[in-house]
């Protein structure tokens, strides 16, 4: 029997928000319909400056009593004082999770209990269980295993590739990983995530890219301002990259360059780049 692969997330926790305003509450702030998250059902989602650039990404789920929401674990405190600077008389309560849950994702294989990843399914599912637990019915994996995976879907990971309060949701590929809702209405920074994507304002997005020769720094610039690799593993990179360059690159089948390295950009089957908004 092939068992489901299992990592615990160690960078990402849960926080708790119950209260009887706290649909309205998180429907008004974040960039999906939350209304859409049930007890077996996620939704992806962010929350973003006024000026629509990234702060928080999350997973939120109904918990009968309260949302769930799945954030980064180093950053709940900063996320729990965002939430608590838009409170202003709104019944909601929050409760950081972190000691009492530990998150993990699994893959290639279903697991009873799991949520699926509402971004693409080949990430899986995610599972909250007590501290200090393992899933019942898994391979245990480690860390890196499961970032390669990410990593060469070309799906970004919260703060460790976006830039706080610089990027925007259109860079990080929200809008092809099931992150915004087009319809639910305002929501804090939803002027700027509508404008991009209405009118095609995006020049750059995140792209996995394949590596050639000596790996670059996390960080480093690509030659002739293409872009900057932002998440390694092995051959396989992440990096934010200008679309124009992506293309030039996939149609002269020549190779982005970093350094000593070549890298070969890739356009996810995920990703429609042609496709009208």
């Amino acid at each position: 029997m092939i068992l489901p692969f299992a990592t615990r997330l160690s960078n990402r926790s849960l926080i708790r928000i119950g209260g009887a305003d706290r649909l309205g509450f998180l429907q008004n702030i974040v960039s999906n319909d939350v209304a859409q998250a049930k007890v077996a059902k996620a939704v992806y989602a962010a929350l973003l400056t006024p000026q629509g650039k990234f702060l928080h990404d999350m997973f939120i789920v109904d918990g009968g009593d309260a949302f769930l929401v799945d954030c980064e674990s180093a950053r709940a405190e900063d996320l729990l004082r965002r939430l608590n600077a838009y409170k202003l008389r709104s019944k909601v309560t929050f409760e950081n999770l972190a000691d009492a849950f530990d998150m993990w994702a699994v893959w290639n294989g279903i697991l009873p209990g799991a949520l699926s990843d509402p971004r693409l399914p080949e990430l899986g599912s995610r599972l909250f269980i007590a501290k200090g637990q393992t899933p019942d019915g898994v391979a245990v994996s480690d860390f890196a295993t499961y970032d390669t995976l990410r990593i060469g879907l070309g799906v970004a990971d919260g703060s460790r590739d976006l830039e706080v309060e610089k990027s925007t949701l259109a860079e990080g590929n929200f809008d092809f990983l099931n992150g915004v809702d087009w319809k639910k209405g305002c929501y804090i920074g939803q002027e700027l995530t509508a404008r991009m994507h209405y009118r095609g304002l995006a020049k750059k997005r995140f792209f996995p890219v394949r590596i050639e020769g000596e790996s670059p720094l996390l960080g480093a610039n690509l030659d002739k301002e293409s872009g900057e690799i932002r998440s390694i593993a092995g051959d396989q990179g992440l990096a934010l990259l200008r679309i124009e360059a992506v293309q030039k690159s996939l149609d002269e089948k020549m190779p982005l360059t970093c350094g000593n390295a070549k890298l070969w950009p890739q356009i996810p089957a995920w990703m429609k780049l042609t496709q009208a908004p």
